[in-house]
């Protein structure tokens, strides 16, 4: 069975903990994209920083052995 690609927090790219730019190379978006969009949502109804914190928390590390 083949296996797809994982959502894993980079190393380079980042500027927090790397969650919208393993969002934007998952998905194959430009990572500055995906920051536009996580903070009109962060300032559009707050729930941006608790997502935030939780991919933070739950997506691993690039290179990490999980």
């Amino acid at each position: 069975m083949t296996e797809g690609k994982k959502l894993l927090r980079p190393q380079d790219g980042r500027m927090i903990a790397g969650v919208c730019a393993g969002f934007a190379r998952h998905f194959g978006l430009d990572a500055t994209l995906v920051r536009i969009l996580w903070v009109l949502i962060t300032c559009l109804g707050g729930a941006g920083i608790i997502a935030y914190l939780i991919c933070w928390i739950i997506i691993p590390e690039e290179g990490s052995s999980v």
